[in-house]
């Protein structure tokens, strides 16, 4: 079995041939932002303007032995106008990318939201958890852990739909998405069955493109084709899942981390539908994760514009 560093190589290498993605990294103001943000850096991902209070940002860099050499810094007096700083930069063309340093993700996303001054889209903006679990055999990709609190039947379209071509530009072909429930039949007094069914025939009608839908499924059913056989459900999905699809920002988010945390998966997280990617990660990440969320980003980014 691969070790977590072997693993976390397997996304670096590949984004780190090439030009760095210009990024502005919004208010990089603990230890563990910082050190991210200068090791993506360092293998040659991105290139950082650090955007927040610079008296701060350099005494941290000072504490901590970390080198801000090429670097540009952009002095803001507080985490808010770093977000707003940092979403100009996008706009004005000087940064293809933003990442989140030590503010809260409400701060961040409801400036990136905002109508006349924010990054908004036509789509809707979700996020994906992009993960190498060691036990699976290939990438999984988790929706939405992070924006959509408690999604609509709509704000599900648009996550699917998100999450399948975002899987298709990272080189998966016509991804197996796998809408999970706590049970595998449609239960009226379970909305996210109902949700699943009706986000299959949507799928099914040309409401979602790219991908192969198949739900209500438990996640051991959607993991395992073993799982599926014994309880006697045939799907083009159990066992072969790219995308699952959790019902709430709850599940996806424990689900998420205990991934990370007892089966030691490689994560890297990032909100999609704005006009830049933006690499959003937990306060509490390592600088490992955010490592691997740039380098996931960096080659989203190249992909798409190709």
């Amino acid at each position: 079995m691969r070790t977590h560093a072997e693993r976390l190589e397997t996304l670096v290498v590949p984004a780190a041939n090439g030009t760095g993605l210009p990024t502005a990294v919004v208010h990089p103001c603990d230890e563990v932002a910082l050190q991210g943000a200068l090791l993506a850096r360092e293998r040659n991902l991105i290139i950082p303007t650090l955007v927040g209070p610079e008296r701060r940002i350099r005494a941290l860099a000072e504490q901590y032995q970390l080198d801000l050499h090429g670097c540009t810094l952009i002095d803001t007096p507080h985490s808010h106008a770093s977000a707003a700083r940092g979403i100009a930069l996008v706009r004005e063309g000087l940064a293809a990318a933003l990442m989140k340093g030590s503010l809260h993700t409400d701060e961040l996303m409801g400036a990136v939201l905002e109508r006349d001054s924010g990054l908004r889209t036509e789509h809707r903006i979700s996020h994906v958890f992009y993960m190498d679990v060691p036990l699976y055999p290939k990438p999984l990709i988790l929706t939405d852990a992070a924006i959509c609190i408690e999604p609509t039947l709509e704000d599900k379209v648009h996550i699917v739909q998100n999450a399948i071509d975002f899987a298709i530009t990272m080189g998966i072909a016509s991804p197996h998405v796998a809408l999970l429930a706590a049970v595998e039949t449609v239960n009226p007094k379970m909305r996210a069955t109902l949700d699943a069914a009706v986000l299959c025939k949507m799928s099914d009608r040309g409401q979602i493109r790219g991908g192969v839908l198949d739900g209500p499924l438990a996640f051991d059913n959607a993991i395992s084709a073993d799982a599926a056989a014994r309880k006697g459900i045939r799907s083009p999905v159990s066992g072969q899942v790219d995308i699952l699809v959790a019902p709430d920002i709850e599940s996806a988010n424990m689900l998420a981390k205990q991934l990370e945390y007892l089966a030691d998966a490689v994560t890297a997280g990032l909100v999609l539908g704005a006009r830049v990617p933006i690499i959003l990660t937990s306060r509490a990440d390592s600088a490992d994760t955010r490592l691997a969320s740039a380098a996931v980003a960096v080659q989203y980014a190249r992909r798409k514009g190709k």
